[in-house]
């Protein structure tokens, strides 16, 4: 006879846009695993909300982030709410031994980074940092195509999309916005925005604190690591930056060197109501991409594409192995490191060497926000 499947216990600290439209859903469909007893929010709208979102039981609402971490109820602590409230968040689970999971990005300067890590190390915990494209079966078996190329010629890396509004609004989940958060809690917030840019653009890196220089730096943490990690980890760390244009309000580019090739990353929002994210990496006999849509919308296939050279004639493969999204792979990960110590690919540790490729392409546009 079986034993009963284990039910993980999971305290959500933020229940704005993504926990509505992304991880409420998600653990509903993973009843069976999952099960949400704790939601953490500054806002009651929010609270009360979301409650009526999660299947099974009542979670338990507070606006006590302590509360969550500290809690015998939870076992892992979802850590995404503001980009702001990440470090000391994580470091709260930790010091709790929970399992943090972290949405990207996990930290925006090292110190915050520094502490998470130390908090890591002391703990019996650990973190998972939510890169979910990475765990895509259509990224993992270009892992394995692009591992056979016999030399890269040429790489890119491109996200430009509409804005998030057109996806979210086709989701089915029905959002909403809260608006009674208090003047001491917007005023935190705001305060620890400053602080990190302060700390990440200046102390750190010497680069102007301007509202340019912030609304990019901010861009690349959001957005942009999604794909400069897809592109780490399918090609390794670039070695610099050749040049870069840096415009957070449009589009902006990053040409990276790696030894014998290039890589182009680009991206930007616009108006347009569509969702064209891809890595594309070329050999001299063999061209594989990797397309993403939208994870607002729950099924949306990842697929690779190969197009090669085949005895001399032209070949082109699409391959769609699962309908299974990144987000529902990601959680499959989740469930094995907490109940089986099966170890994570998206760490702390990891995570840290996307906020050095940020710091290379702030470093190298450094000059087009002194002149703003």
């Amino acid at each position: 006879m079986t034993s009963p499947r284990r039910i993980v216990n999971v305290g959500l600290i933020g229940c704005g846009e993504v926990a509505q439209t992304i991880h409420i859903p998600t653990l509903n469909h993973f009843s069976e695993y999952f099960k949400t007893t704790y939601l953490c929010d500054v806002s009651q709208q929010a609270l009360t909300h979301c409650q009526s979102k999660v299947v099974g039981s009542p979670p338990k609402l507070t606006k006590s982030a302590a509360e969550v971490c500290s809690s015998p109820d939870v076992d892992v602590v979802f850590i995404i709410n503001s980009t702001e409230y990440h470090a000391p968040h994580a470091v709260l689970a930790l010091q709790h031994d929970k399992v943090a999971f972290i949405e990207k990005p996990m930290a925006m300067n090292e110190r915050d980074a520094q502490l998470i890590l130390d908090a890591e190390r002391k703990s019996k915990g650990t973190v998972m940092v939510g890169y979910m494209r990475r765990y895509a079966t259509a990224f993992l078996d270009a892992i394995k195509e692009i591992g056979g190329m016999e030399r890269v010629t040429y790489a890119r890396v491109r996200d430009i999309i509409g804005t998030n509004a057109f996806f979210v609004d086709q989701s089915g989940t029905f959002p909403k916005k809260s608006t009674d958060y208090s003047q001491d809690d917007s005023q935190d917030l705001a305060k620890r925005a400053e602080g990190l840019a302060e700390q990440g653009l200046n102390s750190e890196m010497g680069v102007p604190v301007t509202k340019e220089s912030t609304a990019m730096w901010s861009l690349l943490g959001s957005l942009g690591s999604h794909d400069l990690s897809l592109m780490r980890e399918a090609l390794g760390k670039p070695q610099a930056v050749l040049g870069c244009s840096l415009n957070a309000a449009s589009f902006w580019n990053v040409l990276f060197q790696y030894p014998g090739f290039v890589c182009s990353y680009e991206s930007g929002i616009d108006e347009i109501p569509r969702f064209d994210a891809h890595l594309e990496v070329y050999s001299k006999t063999k061209q594989v991409t990797v397309q993403y849509d939208t994870p607002y919308v729950k099924g949306l296939p990842v697929t690779m594409t190969i197009k090669e050279n085949v005895n001399g004639a032209y070949q082109e493969r699409l391959v769609r192995k699962t309908y299974e999204d990144p987000y529902t792979l990601e959680y499959k990960e989740l469930y094995a490191l907490v109940t089986e110590g099966k170890p994570v690919k998206t760490t702390a540790a990891d995570a840290v060497q996307d906020l050095q490729i940020f710091q290379m392409i702030m470093r190298a546009g450094k000059s087009q926000f002194e002149s703003t």
